[in-house]
């Protein structure tokens, strides 16, 4: 999507399970769970716990390429389940990954080649996902998890004069795929579902839903006292002011929930260069410790671009569906290179910050 300079706040909606029996996802797929998409370049070793080494599980893949680039561009976000690391920040990872399209199409050659399905979909042009096409692949009732644009342009550059690297991504892409079921059995996953996306703005046409909205947004402020006049009695100012204060006593917090109430299932907010939708008072050092981590390739600065939200924490089960995972979070702040840095025919994904906020009233999500 684009990232000029009008900001637009996309948000995400789960659109129904991702059936791999129905559905072969790839890395223009966006979703929750599931096994991460790689590019066949990219080692698949899934990252570890760095508090108890266990491995983390994939929370989230967001395929976000970025205006005039020439890139296709991943995020994948991963977490450790463990109940002792949940909410902890240093217990999550946030990997960007990019690749160029003459390697896209060298990829997916590689993939046709090995794996022949003849409804596989070819790969998109990074351009045809700028400012003027639909936002993040959206077109009528496709969102984010519609995959690809119908009437999309092949990239056949490299089609020929790829052979012998497509050759070696084929032979890299099955090693790896040998290494990592040897080490897949302890690896948790989450139950995968596709996201859909719409733009904050145009929440506001849907009338039955803002009304809606509105209600349950009556009955949180009932529940929290926010209503004074509802409560009755005529005590004194400070009796009213008392009333008038969330049970939390975070201010907010309030302000979160009133910008989620026209679409509380919302699970992913996305605007890079935007401001974030802090769900309690930030520390007041944040703005220091951001800028402290660096992007660790280039050394450049970093720039809020998308937030997983509560609504996200009931969608995190087994692939089972049996147990329900001990993954629990208020929002998670992803802060990504302002440069979006890359090296050409680089293996190895880049490192990026995420901020992990917990939920003060996460009984309102479930």
């Amino acid at each position: 999507m684009s990232s000029s300079t009008q900001e637009v706040t996309l948000v995400g909606l789960c659109d129904g399970e991702l059936d791999c029996r129905r559905h072969r996802s790839s890395y223009l797929t966006n979703k929750v769970g599931g096994e991460p998409d790689w590019w066949p370049v990219v080692p698949r070793q899934p990252p570890r716990c760095v508090r108890c080494g266990a491995p983390l599980a994939h929370v989230v893949q967001v395929y976000c390429p970025l205006e005039a680039s020439p890139y296709h561009r991943n995020l994948h976000l991963f977490a450790c389940p463990g109940a002792e690391c949940s909410g902890r920040a240093d217990c999550w990872k946030v990997l960007r990954s990019q690749c160029l399209e003459v390697e896209a199409a060298a990829a997916a050659a590689a993939q046709t080649s090995s794996r022949p399905d003849p409804a596989q979909e070819a790969p998109l042009s990074a351009t045809d996902w700028c400012e003027a096409a639909d936002d993040w692949g959206m077109e009528e009732d496709e969102g984010w998890g519609g995959g690809l644009k119908k009437g999309s342009k092949v990239q056949k550059e490299a089609a020929a004069p790829e052979t012998q690297a497509v050759s070696e991504m084929d032979v890299s892409s099955r090693l790896q795929d040998l290494r990592l079921r040897e080490s897949q059995d302890d690896v948790p996953v989450f139950r995968p579902f596709f996201i859909s996306v719409m733009e904050e703005s145009d929440l506001c046409g849907e009338e039955g839903d803002l009304a809606h909205a509105q209600q349950l947004l009556r009955e949180y402020e009932r529940r929290e006292g926010r209503v004074a006049e509802l409560e009755g009695g005529e005590g004194g100012g400070e009796e009213k002011y008392e009333k008038t204060k969330a049970r939390h006593g975070d201010a907010v917090f309030s302000r979160f929930m009133k910008k989620i109430s026209l679409c509380p299932q919302q699970i992913l907010r996305y605007c890079r260069g935007g401001k974030p939708l802090f769900i309690s008072e930030p520390p007041s050092n944040l703005p220091q410790v951001v800028s402290a981590a660096a992007c660790g390739s280039c050394g450049g600065s970093r720039t809020f671009e998308l937030q997983l939200m509560p609504a996200l924490v009931s969608l995190l089960r087994g692939k089972d569906g049996s147990t329900q995972a001990e993954l629990e979070f208020g929002t998670v702040l992803v802060y990504t290179c302002a440069n979006s840095c890359w090296t050409d025919g680089s293996h190895s994904p880049v490192e990026e910050f995420c901020f992990v906020q917990m939920d003060p009233d996460q009984q309102l999500f479930k």
